[in-house]
């Protein structure tokens, strides 16, 4: 519990203030649980506070002893609400201490006042303007500020008091300060007043602070920010956030949420639709739990289409079977791989020939068509070659050559070059699904 004192207020002696704690153990504000009494200031901050005003003194000892009187009975075992009843004059008290305020040593005590008494009869705004006072007031220790503003950030968002836990909460996260929850909750106080996309950049901006002090991003943070994108229905912050999570932690829950939401937000063809299935084969999304898989197996499957790709369709869908994802019997399946293996060996057989127009051909037309079917029976080399080509020759879709020269370099093994070629992807459409493969070459890499 936290004490003041005024030293002799009978005989009107302006004393010094000794400051002794500042907030009680166990506070609860916004659903976050503030830690442990924390410290409001040491001797030496107090022999710069300066004196109490007369005027304040008048008023705020009788605050005090009644204070004091509360703290003694509940040491005692005094219930809550006979505390309340004990206390029921103390607001009125409180006011006038806060109407006689004169300097910033009177401002600082009232405030600690607020807060000792709001946490007695659990007045939330109470404690979020003895806060603000203790700020305002300038004598809070450098070292405690960005504590302080958290708490009153805390108050104010529980009081769905959205300027000020804006204010404070973003004081708080430009300074890095060490209560993760600090970034939800301002995050979230934009989403309550309608501004989702600001509560985005707030993210952001925590993101950014903490990864330029060499500390380590929470994933809640992307959690929130995705859901918050999510639910606002911007799909290109969804993609960006959801991007940013699966660079952050790769795991394979996260490659397929962030392939989820790249293809529901994006304007996919089968073919970009293909190279996302691509991406979750191989990223190992498709190590994520089987209940989740379904419609992505069927999405690959549909976008290879056995009569274009058999090779690629018979191998993702007996990936699936065997993962028990998919059926056998199931007539989509059994169409799917029958058509697939009743194509390979003539569609394996027409290859060299296909490469020989191709690379006779006027434009990049057949030297692409040629390439993706090298990709898809897994002769990445040979796919690599002839997207050079296709790229070259021209008259092709750039961005999807460009997408697959990038995916045969991932599977050869250059994850640098791959890195820059997907770079080279501008489109609307594929851009958000070359910066996810550019995470895979660059989560590639580093092993």
């Amino acid at each position: 519990m936290m004490r003041v004192s005024f030293g002799k207020f009978a005989k009107g002696g302006a004393a010094r203030m000794a400051l002794a704690t500042a907030l009680a153990t166990g506070l609860v504000a916004g659903g976050a649980t503030l830690g442990a009494t924390a410290a409001v200031a040491k001797e030496k901050e107090a022999a710069k506070a300066g004196a109490f005003s007369k005027e304040f003194v008048a008023v705020a000892g009788p605050l005090q002893k009644v204070l004091g009187d509360a703290a003694a009975a509940k040491a005692k075992g005094a219930s809550d609400a006979d505390i309340k009843t004990q206390l029921a004059g103390a607001p009125a008290q409180l006011a006038a201490a806060e109407a006689a305020i004169k300097n910033p040593t009177d401002r600082m005590t009232a405030g600690q006042f607020a807060v000792n008494l709001g946490g007695m009869l659990g007045d939330i705004g109470m404690r979020e303007r003895g806060i603000k006072n203790m700020l305002d007031s300038g004598l809070v220790p450098a070292d405690k500020v960005s504590e302080y503003q958290f708490y009153l950030g805390n108050f104010a968002y529980t009081q769905k008091d959205w300027p000020v836990a804006v204010d404070a909460l973003t004081k708080v996260v430009q300074a890095n300060y060490s209560e993760d929850t600090a970034a939800e909750l301002l995050a979230d106080a934009y989403v309550q007043q309608g501004k989702p996309a600001e509560g985005l950049q707030a993210l952001k901006l925590a993101v950014d602070t903490r990864k330029a002090a060499g500390g380590t991003v929470p994933a809640d943070w992307f959690k929130r920010a995705n859901l918050i994108a999510y639910k606002a229905k911007l799909g290109p912050q969804a993609i960006e956030w959801s991007t940013m999570m699966v660079a952050n932690d790769p795991s394979p829950i996260n490659w397929l949420g962030a392939g989820q939401l790249t293809r529901e937000f994006g304007t996919f063809t089968n073919q970009e639709s293909l190279d996302l299935g691509r991406l979750m084969m191989r990223s190992g999304a498709f190590q994520s739990d089987p209940k989740y898989l379904e419609r992505e197996y069927v999405e690959y499957i549909e976008a290879a289409d056995p009569r274009r790709l058999p090779g690629e369709v018979l191998k993702v869908a007996e990936a699936g079977v065997a993962a028990g994802v998919l059926r056998a019997n199931d007539q989509f399946v059994a169409d799917a791989i029958s058509q697939a293996k009743g194509r390979i060996a003539a569609d394996k057989a027409s290859l060299p020939g296909l490469e020989r127009d191709a690379r006779a051909g006027a434009d990049g037309k057949g030297a692409l068509a040629t390439a993706d079917a090298y990709l898809s029976y897994g002769d990445a080399a040979k796919a690599e070659d002839l997207y050079k080509l296709a790229i070259q020759k021209g008259n092709i879709d750039k961005d999807r050559a460009l997408t697959r020269l990038g995916i045969a370099q991932c599977d050869e093994g250059k994850y640098e070059e791959a890195k820059a070629t997907f770079a080279q992807i501008t489109g609307a459409v594929r851009a958000p699904l070359a910066k996810l493969w550019t995470v895979y070459a660059t989560t590639k890499a580093a092993k």
